[in-house]
């Protein structure tokens, strides 16, 4: 693909989905080559870009993402066809949830340590994980890694309206309107789980918030959405500053 076939549009959101690569690397978030960050590019969402199959995210720039279409029966038969487990996962729920114009899937450490105990509920016991509250999905019935058609659209439906999915056994998966709300979503995600993996490990009983006191949290979080825009704006600067090339 040339740089004369990407629209405006798709350029911005490329290089935004790079970013949040990027990011997500330097945060030591990623696992080897694995796990996806996909991004719609057309009106339906039917249509996206997703980050290479098998290429380390400290190297991945905006023009190196791959095109796909859900519509596509041939994808997985490209030269450059996505990861199996990406294109299950993510071609299902680009296709069926319109929430999902883009899509950050990983197994963050603490986070995904919080999703492999028995109960991986994200218990409001401050600010951070307030925020999740009454607004998450949970996935209780890992199927394997995900590299059926079908296992995709059984993610897909366990995640109904929600932007948040705690994926038990597995890892999480973040939904938005755009990559800096995702990505904003997938970091107060770990931080959240950092945060109640370390209160478990001191082995006292949780000070749980009440559902008033964290039903208010979680609003005040929902009113501050400006707030998201500019964290990622402002570690994208971080990126102009060390790694300038994940524009390209």
């Amino acid at each position: 693909m040339t740089q004369h076939d990407i629209t405006l549009d798709e350029t911005a959101i490329r290089i935004d989905l790079a970013a949040a690569l990027r990011l997500a690397c330097r945060a030591e978030w990623h696992e080897g080559v694995a796990n996806h960050f996909s991004a719609a590019v057309s009106a339906d969402g039917r249509k996206f870009v997703i980050n290479p199959r098998w290429v380390h995210w400290s190297r991945v720039k905006a023009s190196d993402l791959v095109l796909c279409d859900v519509d596509d029966p041939a994808t997985m038969e490209r030269d450059d066809a996505p990861d199996p487990s990406a294109w299950a996962i993510h071609s299902a729920l680009h296709a069926t949830l319109p929430q999902a114009r883009v899509a950050l899937h990983m197994h963050p450490p603490y986070i995904t340590a919080l999703c492999c105990l028995k109960d991986p509920t994200i218990k409001p016991i401050e600010q951070v994980t307030a925020r999740f509250f009454n607004r998450t999905a949970y996935d209780m019935d890992f199927g394997g890694v995900a590299t059926s058609e079908a296992e995709g659209a059984r993610i897909a439906s366990t995640i109904g309206p929600h932007e948040y999915v705690m994926m038990a056994n597995h890892g999480v998966t973040t939904l938005g309107a755009t990559v800096a709300e995702a990505y904003d979503a997938l970091y107060h995600m770990e931080r959240a789980g950092k945060t109640l993996m370390l209160a478990y490990a001191s082995g006292q009983p949780l000070n749980v918030l009440s559902d008033e006191m964290a039903e208010s949290v979680a609003q005040a979080w929902e009113e501050g959405r400006a707030e998201r825009f500019a964290h990622f704006a402002e570690m994208k600067r971080v990126l102009d500053r060390n790694e300038p090339d994940y524009k390209d």
